[in-house]
């Protein structure tokens, strides 16, 4: 299996079901949204996404199965396995504010081989495969060089189900906002990542994540330089719900903050 060519048509792929959201985005109404929780919402423009999404993954690589958001289709312990959201950030999309992206990777057995995140409103396509270098629009990425919290821009994610470390978010928060550049908390996990891979910001942490929301961004990150962990340091699991991700510099001072709240 050839990966680069295999990411460019998972690229082109998923610029053509960016511009079908992206045309989509005035068109539907609030009688359009389903809620899936109180803040936890899904339109018929993600099921449509993700179909379209399954149905030409099928004929790129044909017996493979799939983890995708919206369930619609599903893996049996398939070698290679898609990780799909169709539409990371539906709330920013349902708003009309940025971001909302499109994640795809792809699995071999255990290990995430292949990584797209395309950030739709900015047109900006970020990838990577096993091997590679990562990039953004066919430049190389790189995370940023930044060693300390004084020099670092953070990014999280706040909770929308899951409260139960809600007091210990607020306290990781109050330090980072007080030491570091600040926060930012953009909506979409997959935009944080690829942010992270390309040097915006130094570290993004979050929890109660799902597969999809993490999977293209864990190896776009690595590829770039940096390195991710669960809130405990292991990388056993990174589909545990818990996700830090950070440049290589300052990986160390990052995860010891995020454990000593989070962990």
């Amino acid at each position: 299996m050839n990966l680069e060519i295999l990411c460019t048509q998972v690229q082109w792929l998923t610029r053509e079901v960016g511009r079908f959201i992206f045309e989509e985005r005035l068109k539907f109404t609030s009688e359009d949204i389903i809620h899936k929780g109180k803040s936890d919402m899904v339109t018929y423009v993600d099921k449509t996404a993700e179909t379209r999404i399954v149905n030409a993954l099928r004929e790129l690589l044909p017996g493979s199965g799939f983890i995708a958001e919206e369930g619609t289709a599903v893996d049996n312990g398939e070698k290679y396995r898609w990780v799909i959201d169709p539409l990371d950030g539906t709330t920013n999309y349902i708003h009309g504010i940025s971001p909302f992206a499109v994640s795809i990777a792809l699995m071999e057995d255990h290990e995430i081989v292949l990584g797209v995140i395309y950030e739709i409103n900015l047109n900006e396509m970020f990838y990577a495969w096993k091997g590679s270098k990562a990039y953004l629009n066919g430049n190389e990425i790189q995370v940023s060089g930044a060693a300390t919290t004084a020099d670092a821009l953070i990014a999280t994610g706040f909770p929308y189900y899951d409260f139960s470390k809600l007091d210990n978010y607020l306290e990781a928060m109050n330090f980072f906002m007080r030491n570091s550049h600040g926060m930012r908390r953009l909506g979409s996990a997959a935009a944080d990542m690829a942010y992270v891979a390309a040097g915006r910001f130094e570290g993004f942490y979050e929890h109660a994540l799902h597969s999809w929301d993490v999977a293209a961004g864990i190896i776009i990150v690595k590829q770039a330089g940096g390195k991710v962990c669960d809130f405990n340091g292991g990388e056993k699991d990174l589909f545990g719900g818990e996700m830090i991700a950070c440049n290589a510099n300052y990986f160390d001072e990052f995860y010891g903050i995020v454990n000593k709240h989070l962990g």
